[in-house]
């Protein structure tokens, strides 16, 4: 294949980001393939079995650190981002209420793989047209071993903070990330320098203390994989410390700085459904797997599967103060896999356990005011 001249490789440059911008992304950025600075870093955070039981992340490693073995003749990587905020997300009023659903924000509208990858494919087609000839590409939205933190922060658009997502100055880090693998040797894009200072909040925040030092994330304690890469027993430890959070986490995002230059998202697809937005958790409980298929229809939650939905709003429960109905639905519910059983049995005794010691307070308080009116008389 002839190549553009380096003048059209330029215009070509400008051409794609103007085109990618008319597509909804909000920014993009060009990087080669070269990704030995972060092999030793990969390799000992797979040591240390950080990854938990994402076994995939330990496969396929030479695809993922050389992304031209991944698709052949690929020379440069576009990287785009896509803001997902939602309007009205009310991350507070969501967390203090322990008996309404956390949901993570990213997961609230239609599942995001389809529509960056269209968009990503019509970026191709343009790409193209523009060069006159077919040109060798192949778009990746979470669908492959890429590292797709590691080539967005080559590419420039952002770095990579202590909570290991990326921030963006102007943008914080809520978005997405996808790629397009490309056989032009495009001008790249320089990196921005790590500008998280001395902040720690992302570490402090940390329901589960999952950040085990700066820009180290062990899985295995990390809310977002407890509720949706994990489908077996999840430690007795580590279920009071999810509070409400039935899908993801969030808190590390909603604490950094950065993230108050964060834009809402123009996305019509990101907008929050109403059926899981502000929602109850006894509601959701109460779905039947008929229900859960069809209120998640389109959306990354229907992933997970129902008993592992199920688990999730066991623990909740759990979590929750005690009230007479949650304990009823707890008791009520029949016909669960072992696995969602067990969490279920284990909320049923948080609730009970509450209950005994909200009597106990009761009794106690009966006791003095009773106390203080034989006195009185």
């Amino acid at each position: 294949m002839s190549l553009p001249t380096e003048i059209d490789l330029k215009k070509l440059v400008q051409h794609i980001k103007l085109t990618a911008k008319s597509l909804g992304f909000q920014q993009i950025g060009i990087t080669d393939v070269d990704l030995s600075q972060h092999h030793s870093d990969l390799d000992q955070w797979l040591a240390k079995n950080y990854h938990g039981e994402m076994d995939y992340l330990a496969r396929n490693l030479e695809l993922r650190k050389h992304p031209e073995l991944l698709h052949l003749g690929t020379q440069r990587i576009i990287s785009v981002r896509m803001d997902y905020l939602p309007e009205d997300a009310k991350f507070a009023a969501s967390l203090k209420d322990d008996q309404q659903a956390y949901i993570s924000r990213y997961a609230l509208g239609r599942d995001y793989h389809k529509l960056m990858r269209k968009r990503l494919n019509q970026l191709a087609k343009a790409i193209s047209e523009f060069c006159q000839q077919q040109l060798n590409t192949r778009p990746f939205v979470d669908s492959a071993p890429v590292l797709e933190r590691q080539l967005a922060t080559k590419a420039g658009l952002g770095w990579t903070g202590k909570h290991s997502l990326l921030i963006n100055q102007d943008a914080g880090s809520w978005f997405f990330l996808g790629e397009l693998f490309i056989d032009l040797p495009l001008p790249i894009d320089q990196a921005v320098n790590q500008q998280c200072g001395d902040c720690v909040a992302c570490l402090t925040i940390c329901p589960t203390q999952a950040i085990v030092e700066p820009y180290q994330v062990d899985a295995r304690r990390c809310i977002s994989y407890l509720t949706i890469e994990y489908d077996g027993v999840i430690d007795e430890q580590l279920r009071p410390l999810m509070g409400n959070r039935i899908y993801g986490c969030d808190d590390c995002q909603l604490v950094c700085p950065w993230n108050r230059y964060a834009q809402l998202s123009q996305e019509a697809d990101f907008a929050a459904r109403g059926q899981l937005n502000q929602v109850r958790l006894l509601e959701l409980f109460a779905w039947t797997e008929q229900e859960f298929l069809k209120h998640t229809e389109g959306s990354a939650i229907r992933r997970i599967g129902f008993q592992q939905w199920m688990r999730n709003i066991a623990i909740a429960l759990g979590n929750a103060n005690y009230d007479e109905s949650i304990l009823a639905a707890l008791q009520n519910k029949q016909g669960l896999g072992e696995i969602a059983q067990l969490h279920v049995d284990w909320a049923i005794t948080q609730q009970q356990t509450k209950a005994a010691k909200n009597a106990r307070k009761t009794a106690r308080l009966i006791r003095i005011i009773e106390k203080g009116l034989s006195r009185d008389a």
